[in-house]
């Protein structure tokens, strides 16, 4: 028997959720360890303590809220997302996750269903990256990746401390942010953020994995000058240099594979005066793909081109490595289970790889995981133009609940339990 979804409710839940940190434009100002944050936060909460969830928070900010399962020695089945946006971003991206979970366990609870394992909801804290680097902040110390302390001295572009802005909102819990025990499986909901879904016609995508990357930052040091007297051949022009590699990091992708994307988003050019010439550029480097080893090429040819770009100008420069995540490809039982639920509730479905981040990427680490795409118009995230219509919202929604209640309830075991 297929699980039912209150579409009415679960569509409103979502217009609600999107009222706090809502833009002018139709889209979400809601990063992370804002008042906003904290307002959503808060709201999460009621939701949770409504559907009668033992709620807790752990000292990472990471909010969770469990539902019994009828063994007590059942290990649970995590559902959720993020709350937190892009700057300026859309309303769907994490946050149709979070919702769905919820939407999930309220529909568990209409209906008086009982599942042999316990089901958690989750919202993870910072999974964006825009204030504080690195992306999946939560989830990856949640997961022992990334070093608590190391991350809570984080810093936004106005100095602020990561530390010190999640106790003033107030949510740094008294959880340990580790696993509290071991867990069954991890199922994530998320808009695709790209184009495939819809240019083959398909409702939904059962996602097989994530792909990794690689993000850094590279700094030249020239020499500021007079652009006016200062010959040509006498310039070390830190701008040129950037120009150059910045040209690469657009080309090197082609040159690797079908999957491999290369953007570089962010520079700081001081002094940044149009009659002065460049002394000091950074800007950063975002490689992503589904194979390790394309990865490793393309952040060791970036770095090449920096160094020839470097001896070119005849000036120093140096690189940080911020962020590198290794490509995930999802256990088949928790893919298995999504495909099944897609095919019996008669949708019409493509299995697809994750050309974005999740926190889906940390939790494999800890148990079989899987993801659900839900279809992105014309493939647009992270502006305000991110688009999904509420009749693919709802049908993702029915698939991750019925995927997600199929392992709950004891089924799709790994051989030998």
């Amino acid at each position: 028997m297929n699980l039912t979804l209150d579409r009415e409710r679960f569509v409103s839940t979502m217009k609600a959720q999107a009222e706090i940190g809502g833009t002018d434009g139709g889209g979400l100002h809601r990063l992370t360890l804002s008042d906003d944050d904290k307002e959503i936060r808060d709201w999460f909460a009621e939701q949770m303590d409504a559907e009668g969830l033992e709620t807790r928070v752990d000292t990472f900010g990471n909010m969770f809220g469990r539902r019994a399962g009828t063994d007590p020695d059942a290990k649970p089945v995590m559902v959720g997302s993020h709350l937190d946006s892009q700057p300026y971003g859309g309303i769907y991206d994490g946050a149709l996750g979070v919702i769905a979970a919820l939407e999930f366990v309220r529909t568990l609870n209409d209906e008086g269903i009982e599942t042999t394992h316990p089901i958690e909801v989750v919202n993870w804290t910072n999974e964006e990256g825009s204030r504080f680097q690195p992306a999946m902040q939560g989830s990856g110390v949640w997961a022992g990746v990334l070093d608590i302390e190391a991350e809570y001295a984080k810093t936004d572009a106005d100095g602020a401390v990561f530390e010190d802005e999640l106790e003033r909102i107030g949510y740094k819990g008294d959880e340990p942010c580790e696993p509290p025990e071991a867990y069954e499986a991890y199922f994530e909901l998320h808009v695709e953020q790209g184009p495939y879904l819809e240019e083959n016609e398909k409702e939904v995508g059962v996602v097989t994995g994530v792909v990794g990357f690689t993000w850094g930052a590279i700094t030249f040091y020239g020499d500021a000058d007079h652009s006016g007297p200062t010959p040509m051949h006498y310039r070390k022009d830190a701008l040129v240099a950037a120009a150059d590699v910045i040209t690469q990091i657009r080309r090197i992708p082609s040159t690797l594979g079908d999957r491999t994307v290369g953007t570089t988003g962010y520079m700081d050019v001081k002094p940044n005066s149009i009659n002065i010439i460049p002394d000091e550029v950074t800007f950063t480097w975002g490689f992503r793909d589904p194979e390790e080893e394309i990865i490793e090429e393309a952040r060791s040819r970036v770095l090449q081109e920096a160094e020839w770009a470097a001896e070119r100008e005849g000036i120093e420069w140096e690189f940080e490595d911020r962020m590198r995540v290794s490509p995930v490809h999802f256990a088949d039982r928790t893919v298995d289970a999504v495909q099944t639920a897609a095919d019996d509730l008669g949708y019409d479905s493509m299995r697809i790889f994750s050309g974005a981040g999740h926190d889906a990427s940390y939790m494999d680490r800890i148990c079989d995981t899987a993801m659900v795409f839900a279809v992105s118009e014309n493939g647009k995230s992270h502006n305000e133009d991110e688009y999904t219509s509420w009749d693919d919202c709802y049908t993702a929604a029915q698939t991750i609940a019925n995927a997600a209640l199929t392992i709950a309830q004891g089924d799709g075991r790994e051989d030998g339990e």
